[in-house]
């Protein structure tokens, strides 16, 4: 087990998180009762600071508020935005032992190469670009250990930080928010059952012009790593800021239809 999902670990990833989270309440109270003024976009940094530290489903959720209009300030939108392009990446001692704990201790005989650097680093996992040994380009997503009691353990946390949002917006009840995000994190660490999904919309999607969806490797897989053809891309907000009205409507067109064909 990593130290931070042991119970020291976990007791300091707290710690950091409770005080961003104080300060952020603090903050915020005091901007909208008091009238006093903060420095957000510093607050902001060491809020993306902690939560990108601890990585599960404190992090997860601070990337769904990052996408819901207003429910943060620009600021915060800002940073915690990157919890998804720059999480904090595992080291190579410790995807050498993961690896070796899902796929047996040839496994590096299994791939023609494997990145020692993740690719990109989120909330529950990592993933390693690798190459097959026919040649294909590999995505290998390699979940972090323990993160089955990881995730219930932090979603009783998480019972308080969302207390915090509905004291800053009482308009919103948490309790149903809460469930529903408990339920998704749950499936999100089940990697065979995204492996199926991926299976079935390849199939679903396959004639739908200019759409990719990755092709699972069964044989490089497992309920905690999941291997996957690899595909280049982009941002999607990269783009939505970037790029012509033109070529911004082709991709919300493309998007609806991989919504609505299935």
């Amino acid at each position: 087990m990593s130290d931070e999902n042991s119970l020291t670990g976990r007791v300091r990833r707290y710690a950091r998180v409770g005080s961003a989270m104080a300060g952020l309440g603090a903050r915020l109270a005091g901007e909208r009762y008091l009238g006093l003024p903060i420095d957000r976009g510093r607050h902001a940094a060491d809020l993306r600071a902690a939560l990108g530290g601890i990585k599960g489903p404190l992090m997860k959720v601070a990337q769904l508020l990052a996408t819901i209009p207003e429910a943060l300030p620009e600021e915060y939108v800002r940073e915690l935005i990157q919890l998804q392009a720059d999480a904090p990446a595992m080291g190579w001692p410790f995807v050498r032992r993961r690896m070796m704990g899902e796929l047996g201790t040839d496994w590096q005989s299994r791939f023609k190469s494997f990145e020692h650097t993740a690719a990109r680093a989120a909330s529950l996992g990592q993933v390693h670009r690798a190459v097959a040994l026919d040649g294909t380009s590999l995505a290998c997503k390699l979940q972090y250990p323990d993160m089955g009691s990881a995730v219930e353990a932090d979603l009783r946390q998480l019972r308080v930080a969302m207390g915090l949002y509905e004291r800053y917006d009482r308009t919103v009840s948490t309790s149903e928010i809460h469930a529903e995000i408990a339920a998704r994190l749950r499936e999100e660490l089940d990697y065979e059952r995204e492996a199926a999904h991926l299976r079935l919309y390849g199939e679903i999607l396959q004639d739908e012009p200019r759409v990719a969806v990755p092709r699972p490797v069964p044989e490089l897989s497992t309920k905690r790593l999941l291997t996957m053809t690899w595909l280049d891309g982009r941002p999607i907000l990269e783009i939505a800021e970037k790029a012509p009205l033109a070529r911004r409507n082709e991709i919300a067109l493309r998007m609806f239809r991989i919504w609505y064909v299935p």
